[in-house]
C-alpha cells in the first residue's frame, strides 16, 4: 500500500514538470492518437502533436488519482490539476474564435470537478481544500456551470432516484461557495484577461445566474431527509439573498412547509424571507403555522429559531383575536408537559401575546368560567384556528403551572394574575436555555442557614421533656 502511494505521488510530482511544458504543445484541434499525420507535417509539429496526447494522457491520469485511497495523492493531484487550469489560461491550448474572444480551460476545469463529486466516496475533506480556488472568481463562476451540467447528467442517469452520496457532495461543494455581493468585490481571477469589464464573468449578474440557476437544478431532485434540513438551514441567508429572482424557490419552500415536523420548521426562515421581502402570498398560512404546535416543539433543537420567527409572525396588531387567543391557549396547553427550560421562555412569551392583543385578555380574567376542565369549550383537535373556541375557553392551565414543581416556573406563571406592564419582556436570553444551564444556576445558587431547632441544643438527652432522657442515661 505505502509503495502504491509512493509511486502515486512520484506520477504527481512528475505531472507538475509538465506544467512548465506547456508552450510545447500543439494549440488547437488536436487528431486523433492513432490517425495519419498530414503530409507537410514538420517534426516539430509532430513532437507538439505527441506532447499535446502526453499531457491528455497525463491529466487523466491525475484524474483518477483524486479517487485515490490516500488523502496525500488526491490532494497533490488536484493542485497539478489546478496548476494546469492555471497555465492553461495564461498560455491556452484553444485558438480565440474571434481577436479579442476570452478564453478559459473550462473542459479541464470540468473535469476537476467530476473527479471532486463522486457517486460512491464522500470527499468533503478534499471539497474543503478545494475552497481556496473558490475564491478566484472565474474558476467560482465556471464551478457553478460545471455543477449544474453535472447534476443534470447524473440524476437523468438514474432517473431522478436520490443518490444519498453524490448529493452530499454535490452540497458539500455548492455551499461552500461564497458569492460576492457587489459587483466591485469581482477583482480577483485566476485567469488574465483584456478588456475585463467585457467579459461576462466579470458582471455579478452573471454569478448570481449561475448561482441561482446551480442551486434549481440541485433542489429540483428528490433529497435525503438529512440533506433536506441542512438546505433549509442556510437557504435564508446563504441562498436567497444571492438569487437574481429569489421567489423562484417559492414551490420548493411551499413543498417543505407542507412536509411537517421538523422540516416545515426549518422552512418557515426562508417562508418568512419572501412574505417579508418578495411580497409572497401564501394561503392559510397561519393555519398551517397552528398545525405545527405539537409536544415537540418544546423538545426539538430548532426551538430557539422557530419561537423566534413564530413571534415575528404573531407581532402584527392587526392580527384578529381569536387567532392568537388559538395560538396561546394551544401553546399553554402543550405546556404542560413541557420541561422547565421551556417553560421558563414561553411564559413570557404568551405574556407579550397579551400585551400586543389586549382582547386575548378574557382568557385570564373569567371568573364564570367551566368548573369541570372536561367542559373547557377549547378544541385541542380543531386544526382551524377560527373553529377552536379558543376565544370562549379560559387559561386554567397556567393556573396549574402556578404549582410547578420548578419554583421559578410557577414564580412565572403567577405574573399573569398581576396586571401586566406594557413594555414586553425580552426573551431572546431565554430561547436558547437549556436544561444544563438550569441545573448550573440552582448549583451556584448561595444558600442561607435554615434554622432546624428552636431550642439549643446541650446533648443527646438534655432536651426539656423529653422521653429518652427518663429511660437512657450516658455513663
Amino acid at each position: 500500500m505505502a509503495a502504491g502511494c509512493e509511486e502515486a505521488a512520484g506520477a504527481v510530482l512528475r505531472s507538475r514538470a509538465c506544467a512548465n511544458r506547456v508552450l510545447d504543445l500543439l494549440a488547437g484541434p488536436l487528431p486523433p492518437e492513432d490517425a495519419p499525420l498530414p503530409d507537410g507535417c514538420s517534426a516539430e509539429e509532430q513532437y507538439k502533436i505527441w506532447m499535446r496526447h502526453r499531457y491528455h494522457s497525463c491529466v487523466l491520469c491525475l484524474a483518477e488519482l483524486m479517487g485515490h485511497s490516500s488523502f496525500e495523492v488526491k490532494e497533490m493531484s488536484l493542485c497539478t490539476l489546478m496548476k494546469f487550469v492555471e497555465v492553461e489560461g495564461e498560455h491556452p491550448l484553444v485558438k480565440a474564435e474571434w481577436k479579442g474572444s476570452f478564453i478559459f480551460p473550462r473542459e479541464l476545469l470540468k473535469l476537476v470537478v467530476e473527479s471532486l463529486i463522486p457517486c460512491e466516496e464522500d470527499s468533503s475533506l478534499l471539497i474543503s481544500r478545494f475552497q481556496e480556488y473558490l475564491e478566484y472568481d472565474d474558476v467560482r463562476y465556471f464551478v457553478m456551470k460545471a455543477v449544474t451540467e453535472n447534476i443534470g447528467q447524473i440524476m437523468q442517469k438514474t432517473k431522478e432516484i436520490p443518490l444519498p452520496v453524490y448529493q452530499q457532495n454535490v452540497f458539500s461543494l455548492i455551499s461552500s461557495i461564497s458569492m460576492p455581493s457587489r459587483k466591485t468585490e469581482l477583482v480577483n481571477f485566476m485567469v488574465k484577461q483584456d478588456h475585463l469589464e467585457e467579459w461576462k464573468v466579470s458582471k455579478l449578474k452573471e454569478h448570481k445566474r449561475a448561482f441561482e440557476r446551480m442551486w434549481l437544478v440541485f433542489l429540483k431532485y428528490k433529497l435525503p431527509s438529512s440533506l433536506y434540513k441542512k438546505v433549509l438551514m442556510i437557504l435564508h441567508d446563504s441562498i436567497l439573498p444571492h438569487m437574481n429572482e429569489p421567489t423562484l424557490m417559492i414551490d420548493f419552500l411551499t413543498a417543505a412547509y407542507d412536509i411537517g415536523g421538523a422540516i416545515s420548521l426549518l422552512a418557515l426562515n426562508g417562508l418568512f424571507v419572501l412574505i417579508h421581502q418578495h411580497n409572497l402570498e401564501y394561503p392559510d398560512f397561519y393555519k398551517k403555522l397552528y398545525s405545527l404546535l405539537d409536544p415537540s416543539i418544546y423538545h426539538v433543537k430548532y426551538r430557539a429559531r422557530f419561537f423566534r420567527l413564530m413571534d415575528l409572525f404573531l407581532s402584527s396588531s392587526h392580527l384578529p383575536a381569536y387567532l392568537v387567543a388559538a395560538f396561546i391557549k394551544r401553546l399553554s396547553r402543550l405546556a404542560l408537559t413541557a420541561p422547565p427550560e421551556a417553560l421558563l421562555m414561553v411564559i413570557p412569551f404568551i405574556c407579550n401575546l397579551f400585551r400586543r392583543h389586549p382582547a386575548c385578555k378574557v382568557l385570564v380574567h373569567r371568573p364564570s368560567g367551566p368548573e369541570d376542565l372536561l367542559e373547557d369549550p377549547y378544541v385541542m383537535e380543531e386544526e382551524e384556528p377560527s373553529e377552536s373556541r379558543a376565544l370562549e375557553s379560559s387559561l386554567w392551565e397556567l393556573r396549574a403551572l402556578q404549582n410547578h414543581y420548578y419554583p421559578d416556573v410557577a414564580k412565572a406563571a403567577a405574573t399573569v394574575n398581576q396586571s401586566l406592564s406594557e413594555i414586553e419582556d425580552d426573551i431572546s436570553g431565554l430561547l436558547e436555555l437549556s436544561a444544563y444551564e438550569l441545573f448550573d444556576r440552582e448549583v451556584m445558587k448561595s444558600t442561607t442557614d435554615v434554622p432546624l431547632e428552636f431550642e439549643q441544643v446541650r446533648g443527646l438527652f438534655d432536651k426539656k421533656n423529653d422521653i429518652f432522657a427518663e429511660y437512657f442515661a450516658l455513663d
